[in-house]
């Protein structure tokens, strides 16, 4: 999947600095990709929305 044009978002816990953390590109069709923040440049995995929508619901929970 081409992410050249996503757009990515770092989570609202992130702190001050940008830390360790995840960035994650939604809205694209089909599917949402997730990133490490200190490596924009690296690999991506990509999900199905329902997929990614079980993950963080678990991890509210």
């Amino acid at each position: 999947m081409d992410l050249s044009n996503a757009t990515w978002r770092k989570s609202t816990k992130s702190g001050p600095n940008g830390g360790a953390c995840v960035e994650v590109a939604d809205g694209l069709p089909g599917a949402v990709a997730v990133r490490d923040s200190k490596d924009p440049s690296g690999p991506a995995l990509v999900f199905a929305p329902a997929a990614w929508a079980r993950f963080t619901r678990d991890l509210q929970r």
